[in-house]
């Protein structure tokens, strides 16, 4: 009898796969040459794993954060994401980037459904602050033997009356040092929820953490002297002066914000990933903070002062430098590596600088010549590749296209026709 699929080999899926008319032998080739890692490592990450999917990782360069000089690894498959960003901290490099973290603490949250007089449950929480935070520690002496642990509680209660639905619900603000957190989180949870429902004499709906971590905000500031941003055709005053402009329209419509946010994830997302980071968590967190006002906005604020442009960026940033898939992953660690961080909260530090420098980018583009011509530049070799291009021919078709006033396939398979020619 043949093993469940999730009990194969990887090369017993795939051909498994093969057999179902899910893949042919073509494509199963691609999939059983391509792996870079272990078969142990990828399927201890992943179930029914069959292959790895490979990403490009490029580099930032020109960083200066809080007087470093920094090489930022990025993983994306965008066109001028790495360039736009690399410019934009070139132009910012006399002056760098300056972060500020007040403190980084996670949430979890034991949400309690109910509960028979709500006022009278959160009074009593609070009463029996020192032993939950006892019942916290031994749950997880460990990471309270490194400094970290449970650092604060707060009640809220949350109630939805036209369905007579109301929940208690319990924040415990953990200090989960360098790693990114979850089990952590949830160890605790598992450790204190028990005693809670004994004080509120409730029901659990759940524990589970929050990736809406406001206990956990990380800040990114530049200025931008008007000089830097002077170009033949615009003066840096004008330029800055629509960039501000172009942010105040997307804290009024979502619809721009949502494009705008977009790019700042791109270059925030391509560090997480390249150091084996969760950018679905960090999405979470930043889309939830952009709407905290009760309306989605930008994430950026940009103002003029005096004869500088101002940019700022904050958000929840909780980032890990140990721990989980960092730990397993090779390039993960080779990107760590090279950003020399010794800690999460000087990853977050980073991650918040290329999400700033890659808004002003994006912003910078809009206002002056428009994004499309440099995406279009960069675009030209990816569509070099999909029209066919080869070895050298990918280099001078790109530099064809380039030349071109209008960048399409048909234009690209003309142009590859004429060099084979």
């Amino acid at each position: 009898m043949e093993p469940k699929f999730y009990k194969q080999t990887r090369i017993e899926r795939i051909q498994t796969l093969i057999q179902e008319g899910f893949l042919n032998e073509k494509q199963a080739e691609l999939f059983i040459d391509n792996p870079l890692l272990d078969d142990a490592v990828a399927n201890s990450l992943i179930e029914n794993q069959v292959t790895q999917f490979p990403l490009p990782l490029g580099v930032a360069r020109n960083f200066k954060i809080d007087g470093q000089k920094m090489t930022i690894p990025m993983v994306v498959e965008e066109p001028s994401v790495i360039a736009a960003c690399s410019n934009a901290a070139k132009i910012m490099k006399t002056k760098g980037f300056s972060t500020n973290i007040k403190k980084r603490e996670m949430i979890g949250q034991i949400i309690l459904k109910e509960i028979p007089d709500l006022e009278i449950a959160k009074q009593a929480i609070l009463d029996q602050r020192e032993t939950i935070f006892k019942l916290a520690e031994e749950s997880h002496p460990s990471i309270v033997s490194r400094g970290g642990g449970l650092k604060d509680i707060s009640v809220r209660l949350i109630e939805q009356t036209h369905l007579s639905h109301s929940f208690l619900t319990i924040h415990l603000m953990v200090d989960v040092k360098d790693a990114m957190g979850a089990n952590i989180i949830n160890t605790i949870l598992e450790g204190v929820t028990p005693f809670i429902l004994e004080l509120t004499t409730g029901a659990s709906l759940m524990s589970i953490l929050s990736n809406y971590n406001t206990e956990c905000l990380v800040t990114a500031t530049c200025c931008v002297p008007f000089s830097e941003l002077t170009t033949s055709d615009f003066s840096g005053y004008d330029i800055a002066k629509k960039i501000v402009e172009a942010n105040t329209y997307a804290k009024l419509d979502p619809y721009r914000a949502a494009t705008h946010n977009k790019g700042i994830m791109n270059g925030i997302d391509s560090v997480v990933i390249a150091t084996g980071n969760d950018p679905r968590a960090v999405e979470a967190g930043a889309h939830a903070y952009a709407s905290r006002h009760g309306q989605y906005e930008a994430m950026t604020n940009w103002e003029i002062s005096k004869d500088c442009l101002i940019g700022e960026l904050t958000l929840p940033m909780a980032v890990g430098s140990v721990g989980g898939a960092i730990s397993v992953l090779p390039m993960a660690k080779v990107s760590l590596d090279m950003l020399n961080v010794s800690s999460s909260e000087e990853l977050a530090r980073v991650v918040m600088c290329v999400g700033l420098a890659q808004n002003f980018a994006a912003l910078k583009a809009l206002v002056t010549v428009g994004i499309q011509k440099g995406h279009m530049n960069l675009h030209a070799s990816s569509l070099a590749i999909q029209v066919g291009a080869k070895d050298e021919e990918i280099a001078i078709l790109t530099k064809l296209l380039r030349k071109e006033a209008k960048m399409n396939s048909m234009v690209a398979k003309e142009l590859l026709e004429k060099i084979r020619s």
